[in-house]
């Protein structure tokens, strides 16, 4: 059975993220029905993370394996033309059976988008955050210094009963990152996250975090006792 790669683009503003769920549409959801109806069989398609609702993706990897006997560019088109206009295959290929996109993963990217004014945008809002308070972006930089390296990240990990099974297959809460960016170009702030992996929500608690340094609800030096 073929083993076949996907690079995935999307726009996760109408979705509940990736991984299917009855009654609501997901991005996993959508590509397998297309798949699907391709290959006239129903197979999984395993994603190299589970992005929460709302979240957008410029590279998103998956997998699936088939039995239908189609060559990688005849995939890309014919995945393409089922989709919705929202989500776009970027690139096929087939790949040897032992790759796995998400144990294969050796790193993924988040970038946090912030507006800081007064004023909400009309055109774009989806993709942005609107913080009206002034960011001290110095304060930020010095907070995220903290977080840095490989550190147990329990503190930045969002509530979910999934954890507790985590814990029974002795998954940790430890992850490296490699890289935290903070960057303002005129009214806009961005934050560029690298790491081997990410908890859930683990992205969004950390941006939440660096805010409220920003905002000067925080001290930055405070960062490294959450993180403890």
């Amino acid at each position: 059975m073929p083993n076949i790669k996907l690079v995935i683009e999307y726009d996760g503003s109408r979705y509940h993220g990736w991984q299917r769920q009855p009654d609501v549409p997901t991005i996993q959801g959508e590509i397998e029905k297309a798949v699907a109806t391709i290959a006239k069989k129903p197979s999984a398609v395993t994603g190299a993370g589970r992005t929460d609702a709302g979240v957008h993706a410029e590279g998103q990897a998956a997998h699936f394996t088939t039995r239908a006997r189609l060559r990688p560019d005849e995939w890309l088109r014919a995945l393409n033309s089922l989709l919705p206009d929202d989500i776009v295959i970027r690139s096929t290929e087939e790949v040897p059976k032992r790759f796995h996109a998400r144990f294969s993963a050796v790193g993924k990217i988040y970038r946090y988008r912030i507006l800081n004014r007064r004023i909400p945008p009309a055109i774009g809002r989806q993709y942005i955050w609107t913080v009206f308070n002034p960011l001290n972006l110095g304060r930020m930089k010095s907070a995220a210094k903290a977080l840095l390296g490989r550190h147990d990240f329990s503190s930045f990990q969002g509530s979910d009963p999934s954890r507790n099974r985590a814990r029974k297959t002795g998954r940790t809460a430890i992850c490296t990152i490699r890289r935290l960016d903070l960057r303002r170009k005129n009214q806009e702030v961005v934050i560029t996250i690298e790491a081997d992996r990410f908890l859930q929500q683990m992205v969004r608690a950390i941006v939440g975090t660096l805010v409220e340094v920003g905002r000067g609800r925080r001290a930055p030096e405070e960062m490294a006792s959450l993180l403890q």
